[in-house]
């Protein structure tokens, strides 16, 4: 009978800890190519508390995007056909406990390969995940992105 309780007590201790509070570090990024345009646009949404914790900034102060736009071009590259673009930051937004980044890279003809660098958040969260899910011309690919993969190409 006691060993019945000890092993009833020990399931229901893995039970109840299964149903702890677990934060997820991930970040998601959408690619979408603009043919009229010539330009690949970039949404990125990622959690507003770890985004404020890397770069050490209250979200609800003025200096949030600025920081934010300054962290996403040190921690984000993209090579088209081999070629290094320089990407334009055209926003963010915190909405609750997501923020949305919004940049781009102009002057993109046609693409054969994309390669990226995302380190976004890699640093600060060990367990960090990213993704990447690129559109182009009717394809579509998917990169993932952690520590020790900081970089990832795809083929069109």
């Amino acid at each position: 009978m006691k060993k019945l309780l000890y092993i009833s007590g020990i399931l229901t201790f893995f039970m109840l800890m299964s149903f702890m509070y677990v934060d997820f570090f991930s970040s998601m990024t959408k690619v979408d190519y603009i043919d009229g345009s010539k330009t690949l646009k970039f949404t990125t949404k990622m959690n507003t508390n770890h985004i404020s914790e890397a770069i050490k900034i209250n979200p609800n102060t003025a200096g949030f995007e600025a920081e934010v736009k300054k962290y996403v071009n040190n921690n984000f590259d993209v090579y088209v056909n081999g070629s290094p673009k320089t990407i334009t930051f055209t926003g963010s937004q915190v909405s609750g406990e997501t923020v949305w980044v919004y940049f781009e890279t102009g002057g993109v003809s046609d693409i054969s390969t994309m390669k990226i660098k995302n380190t976004i958040l890699l640093s600060s969260f060990p367990k960090q995940f990213n993704i990447v899910s690129v559109s182009y011309k009717g394809s579509q690919k998917v990169m993932n992105f952690q520590r020790g993969k900081e970089v990832n190409e795809v083929a069109f």
